[in-house]
């Protein structure tokens, strides 16, 4: 099995008959998905998406994938070609176009209409193709073909690309759902005419590699959306992506049978499903669907809210009602219907949201105790059917924590794919495709590009550290006063703590040890106030490390009289 090695530099160039891959984000993480294809000079993108931050990212909004190593090449770029809609696949867009508005944007019908939504809010007109399944467009050198997929939202596509070079086989996220609700099933006919075809790199979603079997199909979680709304003597409270258009799908038609009324909370679940709703993607019950105002006029047994915070965002509407900060006060007799899987890295937030909603009296009913939510994504059954079905040369495991992408690959290797044939990478390492074969060529830098308010690559690590140091350790405020002339303490040291379980009259102790500090340095000529700043910085930093085993962040302050 091909893998990276940790001590890869950047690619030679590329030979004039090799394709070459490098994904910018989505490997070793779920989430910020984007792969730069690279042939005869000539850039495709697929996908480009966003992470959303973790506790480890305090302040910042989004995480974008880091094409820095293509800036000077935005114009090779001939298009972006988007497997579906969701945040993770598109939510970066806006940011890229940003440099270089006039990209063609490649799509479904509803996956550009939600990414068409998004640019209107960043004020970007952009040039869009829509495609459907069984479309082939030549995208410069790219020609690629569109094969529908079933996920977890209407109107992903697979792509084939092919290229004089080699051709590749992007599955995007899929999963095999024979019962889906929309009827549109991944079409494995094309699946298997494209392997007969000859397919030299298969690049296939890896987010349930691990999972053995079958991905449960969406309609099996019905009985249990029906059961809550039997069940339950006050309002449903619906949390979910605000994409997934098949289960809010779910909860109106359970609300029609249960005559109850339907608002949505949250501007991107009203603006998602009312794009969904004007394609023909989502059907609304004929008097179902009401404006949130007009819940005051209903009582509590006939109402049904969905809304968004399933990932225990904090600022998400779900989160403020477990935190008795929202217009909806949560109580007994409530039940909050969480539809939707944990993304890895969300598990202690969303479980102080459920914690938090029990606490005020509700019943919660999430995948822990129940089956409403199945996966969007292909388990392993499904995989080893598509191997076979495909009959790759090479495969690139994506999409997916280290974990997933292994356990992908083995299963690659299960069906007869020589190991030496299956290319282990993460993002930012180079995959060479040349005459049938894939090597590592090299890798690219690839970080987090951080959005922070209006800041987008403004934010470090250096500055993330500071503010985990800040929320963890607290600060401490030094101010002295050296007169100018005598270069003597003319007053000070104030101490200044935040943060901290002791009063404040604990440094007095430090006050003494940091004067003698400073009087040593001044003796010895130091009257640079930078280098007295960092003597106070050491002198307290030494001290409250001993003392009280913290490790805050230390603001020295010297002012000359």
């Amino acid at each position: 099995m091909i893998t990276p090695h940790p001590d890869l530099g950047l690619p030679a160039p590329l030979t004039d008959n090799g394709v070459r891959v490098v994904p910018l984000g989505g490997l070793g993480e779920v989430g910020r998905n984007m792969t730069i294809i690279e042939h005869a000079g000539q850039l495709l993108v697929v996908d480009c998406g966003v992470l959303f931050p973790d506790d480890d990212h305090p302040g910042i909004d989004l995480i974008l994938p880091d094409w820095s190593h293509y800036a000077d090449r935005l114009d090779d770029i001939q298009a972006i070609v988007l497997t579906h809609g969701h945040e993770d696949h598109i939510g970066a867009v806006p940011y890229l176009l940003r440099e270089r508005p006039g990209i063609p944007l490649i799509g479904s019908q509803l996956t550009l209409a939600l990414v068409e939504a998004k640019l209107k809010e960043h004020k970007i007109t952009p040039y869009t193709l829509g495609v459907r399944e069984g479309d082939r467009e030549r995208l410069g050198v790219f020609d690629c073909e569109f094969v529908a997929v079933n996920h977890s939202i209407p109107d992903a596509l697979a792509v084939m690309i092919r290229t004089p070079g080699g051709s590749i086989l992007h599955t995007g996220d899929f999963k095999m759902d024979q019962l889906p609700l929309d009827g549109r099933l991944t079409d494995l006919r094309a699946f298997a005419r494209l392997g007969e075809e000859g397919v030299d790199l298969f690049l296939t979603d890896s987010t349930n590699a691990e999972v053995p079997g079958f991905t449960t199909p969406e309609r099996e979680i019905s009985p249990a959306i029906d059961k809550v709304f039997r069940h339950t003597e006050r309002r449903i409270i619906v949390a979910c992506f605000s994409s997934h258009v098949h289960r809010v799908q779910q909860v109106l038609d359970a609300a029609e049978k249960a005559g109850r009324k339907v608002a949505m909370v949250g501007r991107s679940m009203i603006r998602n499903m009312g794009i969904a709703a004007d394609l023909g993607y989502l059907t609304v019950p004929d008097g179902v669907l009401v404006d949130a105002k007009q819940l005051r006029d209903l009582p509590d047994h006939r109402i049904v809210l969905i809304c968004t915070g399933s990932q225990g965002e904090p600022m998400a509407a779900l989160s403020r009602m477990a935190n008795g900060d929202h217009q909806i006060d949560v109580g007994p007799g409530d039940a909050v219907l969480m539809a939707s899987s944990l993304i890895p890295g969300n598990e202690n937030a969303v479980y102080r949201v459920i914690n938090g909603l029990m606490r005020l009296g509700a019943t919660v009913v999430h995948k822990g105790n129940a089956r409403v939510h199945v996966s969007g994504h292909a388990s392993a059954g499904e995989l080893l059917y598509c191997y076979n079905i495909v009959q790759p040369r090479n495969v690139m495991p994506v999409h997916g924590e280290w974990r997933h992408l292994v356990a992908n690959a083995e299963l690659a290797v299960a069906t007869g794919v020589p190991r030496g044939h299956v290319a282990l990478a993460e993002d930012g390492v180079v995959v060479d495709l040349v005459d049938g074969g894939v090597s590592i060529a090299g890798a690219v830098p690839c970080g987090y590009v951080y959005v922070d308010g209006s800041s987008v690559g403004g934010a470090d690590e250096t500055l993330l550290k500071d503010r985990r140091i800040l929320r963890d350790e607290g600060f401490i405020s030094v101010i002295v006063v050296i007169d100018s002339m005598t270069g003597k303490v003319a007053a000070g040291p104030e101490i200044t703590a935040r943060g901290f379980v002791e009063d404040d009259v604990i440094f007095d102790e430090v006050r003494p040890k940091l004067e003698a500090a400073l009087d040593e340095a001044i003796s010895r000529g130091v009257r640079d106030t930078h280098e007295l700043q960092q003597v106070i910085r050491r002198a307290v930093g030494g001290w409250v490390g001993r003392k009280i085993r913290r490790r805050p962040m230390i603001i020295p302050t010297v002012i000359e009289s």
